[in-house]
């Protein structure tokens, strides 16, 4: 039964508390369209999108108007491209550049799949993918590339370490006339997962159906409020429960809005990913719920276990809310995108170091975290390795999304509007780690990986 209450706790938290769905994400599988043509591999490709697609963007926005549910983004993902271009050889760009053309065709906000999975080695076309990502994302404005260097299975790539860390540099400097954004469309993994509907690092995996619409719900407002409206003397397991109630009613949300549009598309339900992912806007910021829990501002002693708490709550909230529950789902600590994260740097409270010890327990890495123009290369590969080896340990998704702002230094400000706010500059360490580094191999994997 429909309770009166529940429906008026809703409304109000889509209203005052920022509660959305952040993205209907439409995973489509490339693998029929592999050609050893390159031009008719690329027409395979836009007609397949366009197929599929061609009312996802509609449907998002009926939905939309009939349940009173902002749904922000409206995105594609597909498969590794890297995967077509071993194949069809030649210039994999005409690949970044057939997947602009159709995401403009259907309307999305986003498309990603310009990616390598090169946890174990390169195969065919995933060099040439990899070199080619910063052109490609410099030509279009909708793509987003993806890249994982690790696995807890497989350990660590130190080759494709060393060359994502190139690769990052060359992104924001062939882009230094947008802020860098460039840099902002890439993320580098370690333990990627298949079903993740957010940006940039959304592909849609081998094992995935041909065709299939997950979900990504973001809901920090919502729990912030409710701590922020609880009595002041709950101890810490009641915060946990409390938090986890929350994210099973944001969670159910999801649910409602995936089965839905799965229904009107006529393509399979996959999941559900309840990820905390926050905003510039004011109220909607991880950090700030880190705060309502106890701590003075995000970043000092106590935030890693206070984020530890929040992120397996949420967890166990949406695991009780729909069996469908999938991606990363937790809590997404992305500076320049959260409100409560950029006062945080900006006054030094929060630092990259303790950032890195957050990414231990959050659901994703060092995410969207602006460091300055003159980082070396070496130093951008260093930063991947260790978020790389903090997931490959734990067995759990790490990532790496850092813009290095060229002709800037640490202070100042980068500036991206949007969902994408605005980021300081933060300091980095960069005593050198070349030598390690370009020592290249793989870092095999830990005991844990033997689990037959």
């Amino acid at each position: 039964m429909i309770n009166t209450q529940d429906v008026l706790e809703t409304i109000r938290m889509i209203q005052d508390e920022n509660l959305d769905i952040r993205t209907i994400t439409m995973g489509i599988s490339l693998l029929d369209c592999a050609d050893g043509d390159l031009e008719r591999s690329c027409q395979k490709v836009y007609d397949k999108i366009t197929r599929c697609a061609r009312d996802l963007v509609r449907t998002g926005e009926q939905l939309e108007t009939e349940y009173g549910i902002p749904i922000i983004n409206k995105r594609i993902s597909v498969t590794p491209i890297a995967m077509l271009a071993a194949a069809s050889g030649g210039d994999p760009v005409r690949y970044a550049l057939t997947l602009e053309r159709a995401a403009q065709a259907v309307g999305v906000n986003f498309i990603g799949g310009y990616s390598a999975l090169v946890h174990k080695g390169f195969a065919p076309g995933d060099q040439a993918l990899i070199d080619s990502i910063p052109e490609a994302l410099k030509a279009t404005q909708h793509v987003c590339s993806s890249v994982n260097v690790g696995s807890t299975k497989s350990g660590i790539n130190l080759d494709a370490v060393r060359l994502m860390g190139q690769v990052i540099r060359r992104c924001a400097e062939v882009t230094a006339e947008e802020n860098c954004f460039g840099a902002a469309k890439l993320v580098v993994f370690c333990n990627a997962p298949e079903d993740n509907p957010f940006m940039a690092g959304a592909f849609h995996g081998a094992g995935e159906p041909d065709c299939v619409i997950n979900v990504g719900v973001s809901g920090p407002g919502v729990v912030r409020a409710a701590l922020a409206s609880a009595p002041a003397d709950l101890d810490i397991t009641q915060v946990a429960e409390l938090i986890k109630k929350t994210a099973f009613k944001i969670t159910r949300m999801g649910q409602l809005i995936g089965s839905e549009a799965s229904r009107r598309l006529g393509v399979p339900f996959g999941i559900v990913d309840l990820s905390l992912a926050p905003t510039p806007a004011v109220g909607d910021s991880v950090a700030h719920i880190i705060e309502e829990i106890g701590i003075e501002k995000c970043g000092g002693c106590g935030t890693t276990a206070a984020l530890a708490l929040l992120n397996d709550a949420v967890k166990k909230g949406g695991v009780m809310a729909s069996s469908s529950v999938g991606g990363l789902s937790g809590a997404f600590i992305p500076v320049s995108e959260d409100a409560g994260m950029i006062d945080a740097a900006r006054c030094g409270a929060l630092k990259i170091e303790k950032l890195e010890a957050m990414t231990a327990v959050c659901s994703v890495g060092l995410d969207m975290i602006v460091i300055p123009g003159d980082t070396p290369a070496e130093v951008i590969s260093a930063i991947i390795a260790d978020e790389a080896a903090i997931g490959m340990v734990n067995s759990k998704t790490t990532a790496v999304r850092v813009i290095p702002a060229i002709g800037r230094k640490a202070g100042e400000e980068l500036e991206f509007g949007g969902l994408f706010g605005s980021g300081p500059i933060m300091a980095v360490n960069t005593v050198s780690p070349a030598k390690f580094i370009h020592r290249g191999g793989r870092i095999p994997a830990p005991l844990q990986s033997l689990k037959n």
